[in-house]
């Protein structure tokens, strides 16, 4: 049977850039198919889960959602029975940027790519995609409720990215410390303003362009972004298990794995069973 030529996908919100790496790409690599051309991350995610690319071309910053917030959700994602595609990030320079994709071992390309670094790119990509085609030939027994090892160091590199400072948006703030994190939510209802101790609440969970505040009693709704909120408390209490989801680590009282391989968290004082996202997962693991 005849190997089917390898497919990428390609977000840039700048529709020149993105014309241009396609062209960059077909020079450097004839065989690769572009299957789409996206502008934003949350297009990126849908088109890739339904076109299955092989190789990822993601810019770090695009409106709505980064290009590693974007590879982060797709690999939640992503089926487990299918190798995760190739990422490579690209980006005008930044420091920051730099330092953390070369920290992590991500490939990336600067702006404006160079077509000796691209060619360096395309044959470490290759390498990557010949690597499965030889681990298909004599694969392992396969764990249908596990992802592969491979998908768990990509989780670990993005989490790691996730967490870099000015990776995908405007540079980070310091982390919050003892004296200036979090103690009041100030959540405002018709006339009233409720001041919400952070000592009661339970879970966060981002829903559109608010955030919902859940105590045991009661629910309050704030527009304070879920990522501002997290700079701003004890990441020892509050546990991120999901990108939309921060919980109070001391309200989980289990944690369940079903059929699938997916975990649900059940919460002491809330009726909610919340689910666990891949990148998160590692949270859970049995001490």
């Amino acid at each position: 049977m005849t190997e089917r030529a390898p497919r990428a996908l390609i977000a840039e919100d700048e529709p020149l850039l993105a014309a241009a790496l396609q062209q960059d790409l077909a020079r450097a690599w004839p065989e690769l198919q572009v299957v789409a051309l996206v502008g934003d991350g949350r297009s990126a995610v849908r088109q890739a889960l339904d076109l299955r690319p092989d190789v990822l071309f993601f810019d770090i910053r695009m409106p709505g959602q980064s290009g590693i917030e974007a590879a982060a959700e797709l690999a939640d994602a992503w089926p487990d029975d299918l190798p995760f595609p190739a990422l490579v990030f690209a980006t005008a320079y930044d420091q920051y940027a730099v330092q953390a994709f070369e920290a992590q071992a991500v490939d990336y390309l600067l702006k404006p790519i160079q077509a000796d670094r691209l060619a360096r790119t395309v044959a470490k990509v290759q390498g990557l995609l010949a690597q499965r085609v030889s681990a298909v030939a004599a694969p392992a027994a396969p764990s249908a409720a596990l992802p592969s090892p491979e998908l768990e160091a990509t989780m670990a590199q993005l989490r790691a990215l996730l967490g870099a400072p000015g990776v995908g948006t405007a540079p980070a703030a310091a982390p919050a410390t003892a004296a200036t994190r979090l103690s009041v939510i100030q959540a405002s209802h018709g006339t009233q303003i409720h001041m919400v101790p952070v000592a009661d609440v339970v879970y966060f969970e981002a829903a559109d362009k608010y955030v919902r505040v859940l105590t045991a009693e009661r629910e309050y709704l704030i527009r304070t972004a879920l990522k501002e909120l997290i700079e701003q408390l004890d990441p020892q209490e509050f546990w991120q298990v999901h990108r939309s989801t921060l919980v109070r680590a001391t309200a989980i009282a289990t944690v369940t794995r079903d059929e699938a391989g997916k975990q649900h968290i059940s919460l002491r004082g809330r009726p909610e069973r919340l689910p666990v996202s891949r990148l998160y997962a590692h949270l859970f693991k049995a001490m």
